[in-house]
């Protein structure tokens, strides 16, 4: 099957589009020096605010809890791990805006210029667990082109939650094979691809730092593998 049919180009965001794990951690390392914070691991850190993240949702999947945004999630992880890393001095304000470095993280160097590519032939947007909010306030912030955002706040439900891929087809007009998903995560093509969605896998072998152990390759045969968002361009002839 050929990719001609292809219109609509959504994008897997934390990761494969921008560097959350990098960012966190510099965004860390400067708000000890303006608090004069003790010193601690901040690349470590980022791990540990993300490594929340997955049972989180999974909570909200189960019925264990009602439904809240990832914005919410994060500040209750912050909460947890400031304790954990002995992180003392933070008021409460310090740590909302704190939480909202995920609003700021920065794209990987290829990102806005592949987007910029992509988007001359295609409609490029979001599909993200990130919330609306968020992925509004990092596309202004990092420059990010997108031409529409769909968040998991659009459905109440997290990727791979079916409802989130169905959803995006819907609103793009019911066709899943003219949609494709691009993501550096092979979890989330492989839900794609079993609703009906093309798939672009880009390698982000830093984004989970030395210490990665998946998504270091493709372990599906996906439309595109590649290692750039330029690469899928490339791919789609944009």
């Amino acid at each position: 099957m050929t990719l001609s049919g292809v219109t609509t180009l959504l994008f897997d965001t934390y990761g494969t589009v921008v560097d959350w794990r990098t960012t966190v951690a510099d965004e860390g390392r400067r708000l000890a020096r303006e608090k004069n914070l003790a010193a601690i691991d901040w690349d470590a850190f980022a791990d540990a605010w993300r490594a929340g993240y997955q049972p989180a949702m999974n909570s909200i999947r189960a019925g264990e809890r009602a439904w809240t945004t990832n914005d919410s999630l994060q500040r209750q992880r912050l909460d947890e791990i400031v304790t954990e890393f002995g992180v003392s001095g933070l008021s409460e304000s310090d740590k909302d805006d704190f939480n909202r470095v995920w609003h700021r993280l920065r794209p990987w160097p290829d990102s806005v210029a592949g987007l910029l590519r992509l988007k001359s032939k295609f409609t490029i947007g979001t599909l993200s667990n990130g919330s609306f909010y968020l992925l509004a306030n990092m596309a202004k912030h990092s420059g990010l082109p997108w031409d529409c955002i769909i968040s998991a706040d659009n459905f109440h439900h997290f990727k791979p939650d079916a409802e989130v891929y169905l959803g995006a087809v819907e609103l793009f007009g019911g066709d899943a094979g003219r949609i494709m998903l691009v993501a550096a995560h092979n979890y989330d093509l492989g839900a794609a691809r079993g609703y009906g969605l093309r798939t672009a896998f880009i390698t982000r072998p830093s984004e989970y730092g030395p210490e990665q152990k998946n998504d270091l390759k493709a372990d599906s045969d996906w439309d595109i593998i590649t290692d750039s968002i330029g690469g899928v361009a490339d791919a789609l002839g944009a």
